[in-house]
């Protein structure tokens, strides 16, 4: 996939893409199209911008597939001034790539059972106090729920339902998520 920063035009106004040595190779193959290559249907373009704040979660409980399951490690400050500061890592493993979705959203219950959160803190861990790693809106998931099934053949066949989204906060902490805290 082309970069917009990878098409310029040069000085003598001539239109120049810039591609890396890994995607050289692979399009310099004969009789071979690269596994991500436009002309394989895969991008599905830009995402509007109201959408650009949608956080990781909530685009996992919009999906139809689902390719990684997540183990997170979380570490709290040890500083007792500062309570409210994580920092950590996630790892995303690869699975089976299996849909078995004819519902969306994804419940919680679903979307937990792909996560894993080892804590490491002074304290008992609390939920509220991880910010926006594990942040959902229910209005941010059925906003764009419904744009993917106006703006994504894939999504045209799922049925969306209210009564799962209803399962979802307002905005706060994916229901469940403790639980999956080790």
């Amino acid at each position: 996939m082309l970069d917009k920063s990878g098409v310029f035009v040069d000085d003598s106004l001539v239109t120049c893409l810039s591609i890396c040595s890994v995607c050289w190779v692979a399009l310099s193959k004969p009789d071979s199209i690269p596994r991500f290559a436009l002309v394989n249907n895969l991008y599905r373009g830009e995402l509007p911008n109201r959408f650009h704040d949608l956080t990781w979660v909530e685009e996992k409980i919009c999906a139809i597939y689902c390719v990684t399951a997540h183990v997170t490690r979380l570490f709290q400050s040890s500083d007792p001034s500062q309570p409210r500061v994580f920092h950590g890592d996630t790892c995303a493993h690869d699975m089976n790539v299996v849909s078995t979705v004819l519902v969306l959203p994804c419940t919680p219950a679903d979307v937990n059972g792909l996560l894993s959160i080892i804590f490491v803190g002074p304290g008992k861990f609390d939920p509220a106090k991880v910010g926006l790693v594990f942040c959902v809106r229910k209005q941010m998931i059925w906003q764009f729920l419904l744009w993917l099934k106006h703006h994504n053949r894939l999504y045209s066949s799922v049925a969306l339902d209210l009564d799962v989204l209803s399962l979802y906060p307002e905005d706060g902490v994916l229901p469940g998520m403790s639980d999956r805290v080790v």
